[in-house]
């Protein structure tokens, strides 16, 4: 029996109108009220899933939540922090200069917000705080405190100029973050020992949950570790191909309430599942 599910968010919960379908609602429902734990675990910073977790019921007592690629685990009913690693000023310097170097736009975030030190704003960065609802705001590196702390900084450009961006990359930079590709045109740069895989790893020992008791969702990069990690992986139809060669079970896409597939056939009891 599964007793912890994870779920990515874009491409994975929401469909592509960044909406969770009635299916899925319902079935997430029932999962949890069979006992089962349902973590949503996504790129985005809290700000951006608090209007998810409360519409699905997920800041109750004993719910959870990963955000910033696993940078942070949270307890959604009381707030308090897990677990939590972040970056600093040293890496937003490198980093930026980096960015200069290769020609490409970034951001980074705080508690509060999303920061582009570039006075052309990217359209992704207003993408960015449009998708997770938060404060866009303009900063040289050199006004940012030097004791701020960071849980993701990132690299963003339409597809083709990101993917010569991450050709371009420095090879020492891999043992120095955990660097994942999100979705075509975001490159996130975290904390090297923080991931979706280790985020769920560190949860699930707390709860003390076994990996073979543990379910993960995802469609893209970021969501591989994770994937790897569960004690059952679901790619989404829509998923890349790295997380389908991965995974131990493939659903429907994001658009065919794919999470609700696989969570009914794989892991809900049809005992005990009430008649909607």
């Amino acid at each position: 029996m599964y007793k912890l599910i994870a779920i990515d968010m874009d491409g994975t919960l929401l469909n592509d109108r960044h909406e969770v379908p009635e299916d899925v609602k319902h079935t997430l429902d029932e999962a949890k009220r069979q006992g089962i734990k349902i973590v949503l675990c996504s790129s985005r910073p809290i700000g951006g899933m608090r209007n998810y977790i409360k519409a699905l019921n997920l800041d109750e007592e004993g719910d959870f939540v990963i955000a910033y690629n696993g940078s942070l685990v949270q307890d959604t009913h009381t707030n308090e922090v897990v677990a939590e690693l972040s970056l600093g000023h040293d890496d937003l310097e490198k980093l930026y200069d980096l960015s200069v170097e290769l020609k490409s736009p970034m951001h980074f975030f705080d508690a509060k917000g999303v920061y582009t030190p570039n006075a052309d704003i990217s359209e992704y960065t207003v993408l960015e705080a449009y998708l997770c609802n938060i404060p866009l705001g303009y900063r040289q590196v050199s006004d940012i405190p030097t004791n701020i702390s960071i849980p993701k900084i990132m690299f963003i450009d339409n597809p083709d100029n990101l993917q010569r961006t991450i050709q371009a990359l420095p090879e020492e930079l891999n043992e120095q973050y955990t660097i994942v590709q999100s979705s075509p045109y975001f490159l996130e740069f975290v904390h090297p020992s923080a991931s979706k895989g280790n985020a769920v790893k560190k949860l699930a020992e707390q709860l003390g949950i076994k990996q073979e008791e543990i379910m993960s969702f995802g469609d893209n990069g970021n969501d591989l570790s994770m994937i790897q990690y569960a004690g059952c992986g679901v790619a989404m139809g829509n998923a890349i191909p790295e997380i389908k060669e991965a995974a131990d079970f493939q659903t429907l896409t994001n658009n065919e309430s794919g999470v609700a597939y696989a969570i009914k056939k794989l892991a809900l009891d049809p005992l005990n599942t009430e008649v909607k």
